[in-house]
This record gives structure tokens, C-alpha cells and sequence, in this order.
């Protein structure tokens, strides 16, 4: 009896090679390839079109912002600048945003310091005062962003950005309060929240720092304003009891090891500009 040839199995064998798949795979990681490298260029550009608008909000202030001369610093179309940006708002609300982040990242550096809670908050604002100096613009422009007529104009994803970034400072700064609490460093009245103490402390920083960015203050008696503000500060810790006290502690020797051994660089990059 003459057995039936066994028909080849129509199952494909684990080495057969699909070459429809092998080049959708390619055609796949081109296009992505070709995304990353488009987002860059992206991203690039924006940092050139803000760049050139923070240089000219220093010079001429908010009124010398100007989606025209911007573009013709550039050399680019004026469509491409209303690519990236609707309105000089936008633009206005994104170099605030760029530039808060910038303080995040020292306040964060200043977080690492290794001390008592009080001196931690004193490296806080170390890191302000830092800030103030290489972003000198940032007050002025900030308070203008928050006026009704200039947030309106500005879309709701910027607001969002420039409000998480905000979230993120304020973060830092009542993170060390409450480190402050359960160390039992200091004890705030019921009635007031770690945010809340931070507010004053936001408050009594960007408030003075906005004064001593006008006229000098010396004909009002005030000589050495940011030993003054610093001053300030102790006698708002001092006022809810912030362990250690500032007549019981070297807070000038605290201050010195701050800029040594957080913001060395910080403060010789200061020296060479």
C-alpha cells in the first residue's frame, strides 16, 4: 500500500522573513527619528525668539517688547515668530516662566544644604537674592503678567505652565517649614498654614526686591538695603520662634557657608560677568 506524500506545513517557520514588516519597522523609526529631530529644531528656534525678547524687555521694558522687531532681530518671518508665540503676552508669560523655573532650580540647590531647618530657609534666600541678580527683569515683568488685561491675552496652557512652576517654588520653601514642624524647630499659631507662612515670606522678599529695583533708597534712610531685608527676615523667624534664635547663633557664619559650599559657582560666575 502506497502511503500520500505529507503536504508542506503552511505555518511559517520562527526564520521566515517578512520584508512588508521589516520596512514598516524602518519606515517607523524615520519618522520618529525625523519627529525628535523637528521637536529640537523647535525648541531651538523658541529659545532664540525668547532669548532676543528678553534682551529688548531689559533694554525697553514692556513697552519695547515687539513681535515685529523681534523677528527682524532674527531674520525671520513674522509668521514664523506667530508659529511659535500669538501675541507678545505669550511671549511675555513663557520668559517668566523660563526664567521662575531658573529659580526653582536654586531654590531646590539651596534645599540641599546641610543644617538646621532655619538655616536651610536661609539658604532659600540666598538663592533669591541670587536669582534677583541674574534674572533682574523677571519682578517687573512678572507683576505686569499678572494684571487682568496682560493674563487674558495669554492662553490657558501658558498660565498653567507658569503656575506649575510657582507650585514647585512654594513647594521647596513650605516642604522646610514643615520640616521645621515635626522637628520641632518652630510652631506656627493654628490658624496659620505652611503655604500661608510662606506667602509672608514671598511677600517680604519680592516686595522688597521690587523697591530696591527703583530708585536707590539711601535718602529714606536706608543705607544697606539687603542687609536690611535680611534683617527682616530673622525678626519674622525670630517672631515664631525658629530654632535657633538669631542672638543665639551665627547666622553670618551660616550665610558664608552657604555661598561656599552651595553656590560657589553661582555667585564666581556673578564675578565674571
Amino acid at each position: 500500500m502506497t502511503s500520500t506524500p505529507a503536504l508542506p506545513s503552511e505555518k511559517a517557520k520562527p526564520h521566515d522573513f517578512d520584508p512588508l514588516t521589516f520596512f514598516d519597522v524602518s519606515y517607523i523609526y524615520g519618522v520618529m527619528a525625523n519627529t525628535a529631530r523637528k521637536q529640537r529644531e523647535w525648541q531651538q528656534r523658541e529659545d532664540l525668539i525668547l532669548g532676543v525678547a528678553r534682551q529688548m524687555l531689559l533694554e525697553g521694558g514692556y513697552l519695547g517688547l515687539n513681535m515685529d522687531r523681534i523677528a527682524e532681530a532674527l531674520e525671520y518671518s513674522k509668521g514664523t515668530i506667530y508659529q511659535h508665540f500669538s501675541c507678545k503676552e505669550e511671549v511675555l508669560s513663557a520668559i517668566c516662566t523660563q526664567s521662575l523655573a531658573q529659580m526653582a532650580d536654586l531654590f531646590a540647590q539651596g534645599n540641599t544644604f546641610s543644617g538646621r531647618t532655619r538655616e536651610r530657609m536661609m539658604a532659600i534666600g540666598e538663592a533669591y537674592d541670587l536669582f534677583v541678580k541674574f534674572y533682574p527683569h523677571h519682578f517687573q515683568s512678572s507683576q505686569i503678567l499678572r494684571t487682568v488685561s496682560i493674563r487674558e491675552k495669554t492662553s490657558e496652557a501658558r498660565q498653567q505652565r507658569f503656575e506649575a512652576v510657582e507650585h514647585r517654588c512654594i513647594g521647596i520653601v513650605s516642604g522646610i517649614i514643615r520640616d521645621g514642624l515635626a522637628q520641632g524647630d518652630l510652631v506656627l499659631p493654628m490658624w496659620i498654614s505652611p503655604e500661608q507662612f510662606t506667602f509672608g515670606l514671598w511677600a517680604l522678599s519680592s516686595g522688597a526686591h521690587a523697591i530696591m529695583a527703583g530708585k536707590p533708597l539711601e535718602n529714606l534712610g536706608i543705607e544697606r538695603p539687603y542687609d536690611t531685608l535680611y534683617a527682616n527676615y530673622h525678626i519674622m523667624l525670630d517672631g515664631v520662634g525658629w530654632q535657633p534664635l538669631s542672638h543665639v547663633w551665627d547666622y553670618e557664619q551660616t550665610r558664608a557657608r552657604i555661598r561656599q559650599e552651595v553656590f560657589r559657582d553661582a555667585y564666581r560666575q556673578l564675578e565674571l560677568a
